[in-house]
């Protein structure tokens, strides 16, 4: 089962959009930053530029990732993505002791802020800029499921927050209060910190084979038992990899069908389960009951 056309079309303009987003915001901050020394705005800049490398890197990997099975990989190349989402946590981990660092450097020996103003004028930008990427990317995750796109997402969304508080800790400091920029550059590292380990997490459930939400393992033995003929559904396992699903189940049939019957059986199973959950591709396994069970 490929994926469709209009998925690719759209994650592969979702990765597109990140870098291009990543990279704007990285230089505009870089020209606050030299003219004002703001802690904070560093942490903006350290956080834009490992923004730009990680968008860089799923990039490639959705790219990868959309690529269709082949001989030496016949579930396809969809784990790519959750390389990529590991790849991403790294770099955010990283500009986050960056960023908690130098905050701690400036609260011991604290510097007065220039060109307030400027970098008032930046973090607007950013906040722009970030959440029209964020409202494409959600609509891109609800529509494709991209396990890539969905960590970029947790990242840009965890960089609207960053934003902000970078924003008040520019207006707090041209009130008179220069330390408490060190101070929201410190909680900033912080929260990225915790944005990784988040992003990480969800990666390595991919890669580790996590079992789809309860829930929809429960609606999919449901619509396998709905199936006229079938007497039971046992051993149902899912996994997820990039965009797909993959399901595995046994149905219980009568053990006098013949195997055509058997066989019609399971793939009215299969077109059960995927025209609720287009996502998923399903292997049926008929299991034969003995006549006399009570069953």
């Amino acid at each position: 089962m490929s994926i469709p056309p209009q998925h690719a079309r759209l994650m592969r303009q979702a990765t597109l959009a990140a870098l291009a987003v990543a990279l704007t915001l990285a230089l505009a901050k870089a020209i606050a930053w030299w003219l004002s020394g703001s802690v904070s705005l560093l942490a903006g800049l350290t956080d834009s530029l490992l923004d730009g490398a990680a968008s860089l890197l799923n990039l490639i990997a959705v790219h990868y990732a959309l690529r269709p099975a082949d001989e030496d990989h016949r579930y396809g190349h969809g784990k790519a993505e959750a390389l990529a989402g590991l790849a991403q946590a790294l770099f955010i981990g990283i500009s986050a002791l960056l960023v908690g660092a130098h905050g701690l450097e400036r609260l011991l020996n604290p510097q007065p802020l220039g060109a307030a103003t400027l970098g008032v004028a930046v973090m607007l930008l950013s906040l722009a800029l970030t959440a029209a990427l964020l409202l494409f990317q959600h609509h891109v995750v609800r529509e494709t499921g991209s396990t890539a796109i969905r960590a970029d997402s947790l990242h840009y969304r965890s960089d609207l927050l960053l934003n902000a508080s970078i924003l008040l800790a520019l207006l707090l400091a041209s009130f008179g209060w220069p330390q408490l920029d060190a101070l929201f550059g410190i909680g900033i590292a912080l929260f990225i910190l915790w944005s990784a380990v988040s992003i990480a997490r969800e990666a390595s459930a991919v890669l580790m084979d996590k079992e789809l939400a309860p829930e929809l393992s429960e609606r999919m033995h449901l619509l396998a038992c709905g199936i006229p003929g079938v007497r039971g559904v046992h051993d149902l396992r899912t996994r997820m990899s990039g965009t797909r699903w993959f399901v595995q189940l046994h149905v219980e049939l009568p053990g006098e069908l013949s195997l055509l019957q058997a066989h019609e059986l399971c793939v009215q199973v299969e077109y059960a389960i995927r025209a609720e959950f287009t996502r998923a591709e399903v292997l049926v396994h008929a299991d034969p009951l003995d006549p006399a069970s009570p069953r």
